[in-house]
């Protein structure tokens, strides 16, 4: 399933299919005629809409296709990288970007076209967009809070508008049939200057086919729907589908402790237990969801959009518990997930509870975790927080009656220090950007 991984043919194949991609694009433009400032200046004055069409033929086509792939299982979308949003930075520098374009007749990439045609004022825009990158690279420091501001993360129009991508889709056609269709009035109207009266206001008949052939597409979309996670997780590659079967993604509790240590890594338990259970007993500072709520659109944004040193572990009642959990969440994009081995109950056999607080009942794979809880624990009890020299106060049976039933601040049982197989490997989407901005 699409996107391929270029980078294991070599850096010399992954160089000549971007540089293939690059040229192409460019000659494209060229050939459109987007290096000749006149054209590309033409469309703000309505004398000629050739850059609007194409730009807009290219979205609605783009739309179409990408979300035709995703719907049919050849792309999956959560491994194509989408350069975070920032709301007022991006509004504000679409602003300057919108004025040099009507001032100087380019964009940065029909300025390269221009440029390497030879053309003088290609070259004198490129000069001066070489320039004001490198004076806002200089300046950048002066209002950090400004450029990282309104922060979105990964946000696209589906999220925005609350609607099914197909659903979208549509919608974004039948905005960009409506813009042609206007753009050809405005035209007309505007720039030949004919009466009202004259303008040909039926689009013809070559129009008309494209329109219909886009709708169409659009509506196969809407009815088709999206591949759920179960199958989005049937067609991912063969060697993430194993690590169940051989057990990759099953970190032993101590390699999680490990990790809640280093500084450089950030680590996010999410229990998928009842809350009933979890109140019983949690790990220290984890989360309590559901797989429901960690699928809802707010929830698994945090998890899409947290930062590339984030680890995420799923615990529960049982390893099948987690293990179904983990093929959906990864199915939907989630990154570096893992489940804790032998789930809460694997938790508990390492770093296990005073007798006078819990008891082992059952097996492992029960309800709790085959434990018995004398009374709610938290995560107040040592066993939640391994990591730590010392444990937060609580109330224990096990204090004797001078302390009162409480054992005061406590420290942190001395663990025997447990040997396992290193399992997390942090990975990291690259970013590969293009385009004509």
């Amino acid at each position: 399933m699409a996107p391929f991984d270029l980078t294991t043919f070599g850096p010399l194949a992954y160089a000549l299919v971007f540089g293939a991609i690059g040229f192409g694009f460019g000659a494209a433009l060229e050939m459109g005629g987007f290096g000749d400032t006149r054209k590309l200046a033409g469309q703000f004055y309505f004398t000629d809409l050739t850059v609007l069409k194409v730009m807009f033929t290219g979205i609605a086509v783009a739309a179409v296709l990408v979300a035709g792939a995703t719907s049919f299982g050849l792309l999956d979308m959560t491994r194509v990288f989408i350069n975070p949003t920032y709301l007022w930075p991006g509004i504000v520098g679409g602003l300057i970007m919108g004025v040099g374009f009507i001032v100087g007749g380019f964009c940065p990439g029909t300025s390269i076209v221009a440029a390497s045609t030879l053309k003088v004022d290609g070259m004198y825009f490129l000069g001066g967009a070489l320039t004001g990158v490198w004076l806002f690279g200089e300046t950048v420091g002066l209002f950090p809070s400004f450029w990282l501001s309104s922060y979105m993360g990964r946000f696209t129009l589906p999220e925005w508008l609350g609607l099914p991508l197909g659903v979208t889709v549509l919608l974004v056609v039948l905005m960009a049939l409506g813009m042609f269709w206007a753009a050809d009035l405005a035209h007309q109207a505007i720039g030949q200057g004919r009466p009202w009266a004259e303008v040909r206001k039926v689009p013809g008949r070559g129009f008309l086919g494209f329109a219909g052939a886009m709708v169409a597409a659009s509506l196969v979309l809407v009815a088709h729907g999206q591949p759920s996670p179960e199958a989005k997780f049937a067609r991912m590659p063969a060697e993430l589908r194993r690590s169940l079967e051989d057990r990759s993604i099953f970190v032993d509790p101590a390699e999680v402790v490990t990790l809640r240590k280093d500084v450089s890594v950030k680590v996010v338990m999410l229990d998928l237990r009842p809350e009933r259970d979890f109140n019983l007993f949690h790990v220290g500072g984890s989360r309590h969801a559901s797989l429901a709520e960690l699928e809802s659109p707010d929830r698994l944004k945090l998890l899409l959009d947290a930062s590339p040193t984030t680890v995420t572990f799923l615990v529960g009642e049982s390893e099948a518990a987690e293990a179904n959990a983990w093929r959906r969440l990864t199915a939907l994009g989630v990154p570096n997930l893992y489940v804790v081995e032998g789930g809460i109950g694997g938790w508990l056999e390492r770093y296990p509870v005073d007798a006078c607080v819990a008891e082992r009942v059952g097996s492992p794979e029960g309800r709790g975790g085959g434990w018995r809880f004398a009374y709610a624990t938290g995560s107040s009890l040592p066993s939640a927080w391994p990591e730590l020299e010392s444990s937060r106060t609580f109330r224990s049976p096990c204090a004797s009656p001078e302390e009162g039933g409480h054992s005061g601040g406590h420290h942190a049982a001395r663990w025997p220090a447990h040997t396992f197989t290193k399992r997390v490997k942090l990975k990291t989407k690259a970013a590969v950007k293009g385009g004509c901005g």
